[in-house]
């Protein structure tokens, strides 16, 4: 298959591509701001772009993994987060059904409000901060523009990426400056390791699947508590870790405090494991060695 992937320089466009390859398929990938090898700039808000990048690249699917998906920034740029997360997938989704395409759109467990999960993909939203709804209501438009929409949610997604953003390299950076690494102890949820993710999706659209399916790490945990996951794989002290509450952070947007996304639907379906953070942060970190 041909597959483009927008957002090709995040962590998890750049596991999707390193994925399809690895499957023998042709990837060809986009960035906006963070250019890799071999993708090309595109803004996924000019639609007028975005329709001439698929209709060049006549893929079989398009992947979507790009987003803002800063929570706290989302909070106080309502406008734009709708624009990224909603506006701009919804015309890339009409565009790649009208070449023929299909369409996988990424969301996230803050579509629930956090107060009685796991969630299975059946139990009522309620999004509770402007990123939440941005990404609920692009699950909602992605689908009824393109027929052959596959909506993924998960979430605390991390792993090897170029630009190392993610939560594991921030808790690594802190501690290797020797700085204290305060993490919630109220907000439960379910890391995701970005390998397994982008492993999943390509077995999805290998098998032409549409419709909604959760896809994340089986462990539900809290923050803190996978705070300590990593210090284990990687050998820091635990000593520099502090267990918080969501008060103390102070965080503009509201977080679910009891989230966590049930997978029994992906574990029927799928082939590709979904790994708890031990064995994957185990195999983050054979990956980063090796990379040196």
């Amino acid at each position: 298959m041909r597959v483009l992937v927008f957002g090709a320089s995040g962590q998890l466009g750049g596991a999707l591509v390193t994925r399809l390859a690895e499957r023998g398929h042709e990837a060809v990938g986009t960035h906006h701001g963070q250019p890799q090898p071999g993708t090309r700039s595109l803004d996924l808000r000019d639609a007028a772009g975005t329709e001439r990048c698929i209709a060049e690249t006549a893929p079989d699917w398009v992947l979507c993994p790009a987003a803002l998906t800063h929570v706290d920034y989302c909070e106080d740029h309502a406008e734009e987060a709708m624009a990224v997360n909603r506006d701009a997938p919804a015309a890339a989704a009409r565009a790649a059904a009208k070449h023929g395409a299909g369409f996988v759109y990424y969301s996230t467990e803050y579509v629930f409000d956090g107060e009685g999960g796991p969630y299975a993909e059946d139990d009522p939203v309620n999004p509770q901060s402007v990123y939440a709804l941005s990404k609920l209501e692009g699950e909602r438009v992605v689908a009824a523009e393109n027929p052959r929409t596959i909506v993924i949610r998960s979430t605390v997604i991390y792993g090897p990426e170029r630009q190392g953003k993610n939560f594991v390299y921030q808790v690594l950076r802190r501690a290797r400056a020797g700085q204290p690494i305060q993490a919630a102890s109220d907000q439960r949820s379910s890391p995701t390791y970005n390998v397994d993710l982008a492993a999943a999706t390509v077995e999805l659209i290998e098998r032409d699947f549409q419709g909604l399916l959760h896809v994340a790490g089986p462990a539900v945990m809290d923050r803190h508590a996978f705070v300590l996951e990593v210090c284990a794989a990687f050998g820091i002290d635990t000593g520099l870790v502090q267990a918080v509450s969501t008060e103390w952070l102070r965080q503009p947007a509201p977080r679910p405090r009891r989230a966590g996304l049930m997978i029994d639907r992906a574990r029927g379906l799928l082939r590709t494991p979904l790994r708890a953070p031990r064995e994957a942060l185990a195999d983050m970190r054979r990956v980063l060695e090796a990379a040196r």
